[in-house]
């Protein structure tokens, strides 16, 4: 017997119509690449997204064709956000930091019938447009007046003329749910990057479970600030949450530096903002450096790579600001977990909190993980044992775009390519990066414990640890420093400061102070040139 309830596809177009209609006034805050301050609301966002979708049924686009974005956090690429996906083609957000040959093989790859671009990425587009063979539709997210001239370019439009001219009324079509509405692409770490194609329906159940108390906790009451880029993994699934709660959104645009983030979070009276972080170690910097303090902050979602213990502090003791490490994948849409405290920890001090806040977190209502050893065989939830960690839910893929790598998953489970621990409470905890970490004596070594360590000391603004081989034990840990401004610490002075915090076998070999670590497109450290720089060197002991 089937349940007496109405049937409605998950259609991201009901989000913006709901925001319109409920939230229609909240603000919609964006630093722009012209350097100005935008204010729009939900209503305005809904009109103009409504524009965008009758412009692009202009373009004769078939269903599912794809549509490219080159563009930082901003109004426009939200109203394509819903302009896009609520007319059932696919929104594919380019990252703009890859290399040049990467953005063309992708676009390629994804067939993009359309690009839309931020005039900054100008440059990447006079390099790259030549060699994108699918696509016809140039459009510059720009006035019409601003619109450059003689850019080689042919057909290039000004998003402002493109979709002003269209009018503001369109009846959003109604499709099956499971119709594809983005894709992104992994970071290609290894080999060509894959895609992964997120439909209506997953991005609705994941946009509910960001909203979650337990999770982000977004509402009305909420002014939050997606530092996370829209081009990574859509911003965390924010724009679309933001949307379903009516909360006030705030976009930094192209302006990412500490001092920019803290001032516009100030402005604007943010409570809580969400990135990776090197972007917060940034401002954090800059804040310690002029004696500044928080006036709304209350919250910060971190995410993207392990959070060091020292940030964690920073923001709870000195500035009274919530940190909720958060973890996911690309192919996870991408949130899985987010570490926040049940009641029993609150009676805690604040030494074991820290412990549980360190770990990546519980899983969020749809995604169910495990822990298996190398044999496939799950492990205990006892905090001590770890494994390969294993996850899957509607919003977690099944097959990468064009079937490329062939099927990820494990008996129906994706394997994530991390080391992880789950305690019995259900937090789960990231030790390493399959690929990552250390293997020494028979004994395995997390790189991300070795580089907590060093973040705490005062001098230190960014560590990277890596395992070089070892003619006895196989690998031994090195960490590779780079020093905060005007700060001077020593070799000897970190490896003693690693006393006492860990075993002693788990002491870093050697420190190698560098200028800069190599990040990735998304802003994590880049291992694998780390080491290509290092290539050279020789441990002591060897």
């Amino acid at each position: 017997m089937l349940g007496l309830m109405q049937s409605q596809e998950l259609l991201i177009s009901s989000l913006i119509d709901f925001a319109e209609r409920h939230h229609g006034d909240a603000e919609i805050v964006s630093r722009r690449v012209e350097g100005d301050l935008h204010r729009t609301t939900y209503k305005d966002v809904a009109r103009r997204s409504r524009q965008v979708a009758n412009a692009l049924d202009r373009l004769d686009l078939a269903f599912s064709d794809r549509v490219a974005t080159l563009a930082w956090n901003g109004y426009r690429h939200l109203e394509l956000y819903f302009g896009v996906s609520g007319t059932g083609r696919v929104l594919h957000t380019l990252n703009p930091r890859l290399h040049p040959d990467q953005v063309v093989w992708i676009a390629n790859h994804a067939e993009d019938q359309v690009l839309c671009f931020d005039l900054s990425f100008l440059p990447i587009i006079k390099a790259v447009h030549a060699r994108c063979t699918t696509i016809k539709h140039y459009i510059a997210l720009c006035d019409a007046d601003a619109l450059p001239a003689d850019t080689g370019i042919p057909g290039l439009q000004s998003y402002e003329a493109w979709m002003g001219a269209q009018p503001s009324t369109y009846t959003w079509p109604s499709f099956d749910e499971n119709s594809a509405s983005s894709m992104c692409y992994t970071s290609g770490t290894t080999g060509n990057p894959k895609a992964a194609l997120y439909s209506h329906r997953s991005t609705m159940l994941h946009a509910f479970a960001v909203a979650l108390p337990d999770s982000l906790s977004l509402s009305a009451r909420e002014c939050i600030m997606p530092v996370v880029p829209m081009f990574h993994v859509n911003a965390w699934g924010l724009p679309y949450a933001a949307a379903m709660t009516g909360a006030k959104m705030v976009f930094p645009g192209p302006a990412m530096d500490g001092k920019s983030i803290y001032e516009l979070i100030e402005a604007e009276g943010v409570l809580c903002a969400a990135g990776v972080p090197t972007i917060w170690q940034m401002m954090l910097t800059h804040m310690e450096a002029n004696g500044l303090r928080f006036n709304t902050l209350k919250r910060t979602v971190i995410g993207g790579s392990a959070c060091p213990p020292a940030m964690i502090s920073t923001f709870n003791e000195k500035y009274g600001v919530e940190v909720i490490h958060a973890w996911g994948m690309t192919e996870m849409s991408p949130l899985g977990t987010s570490c926040i405290l049940k009641s029993k920890h609150l009676a805690m001090s604040a030494q074991e909190q820290m412990k549980v806040r360190l770990k990546q977190g519980r899983g969020i209502f749809g995604v169910d993980m495990k822990i298996v050893d190398a044999e496939g065989k799950e492990l205990p939830w006892d905090g001590k044992a770890y494994g390969d960690l294993l996850v899957k839910g509607p919003w977690i893929i099944s097959d990468y775009f064009k079937g490329e790598g062939g099927s990820p998953l494990v008996d129906g489970w994706f394997p994530t390519g991390d080391v992880a621990t789950i305690d019995p409470d259900g937090y789960m905890q990231i030790t390493d990066r399959s690929k990552d970490v250390i293997k020494s004596g028979g004994e395995w070594i997390s790189s991300i414990d070795v580089e907590n360590i060093a973040m705490a000391h005062p001098a230190v603004a960014m560590a990277a640890c890596i395992g070089m081989k070892h003619p006895k034990w196989d690998e031994r840990p090195i960490v590779a420093v780079v020093k905060k401004p005007g700060a001077e610490v020593t070799r000897e002075e970190l490896i003693a400061f690693y006393e006492g915090k860990t075993a002693k076998w788990q002491i870093p070999d050697d420190v190698v102070f560098v200028d800069a670590i190599p990040l990735g497109a998304t802003g994590k450290m880049m291992k694998t040139r780390l080491r290509d720089v290092l290539k050279d060197y020789k441990l002591p002991s060897a």
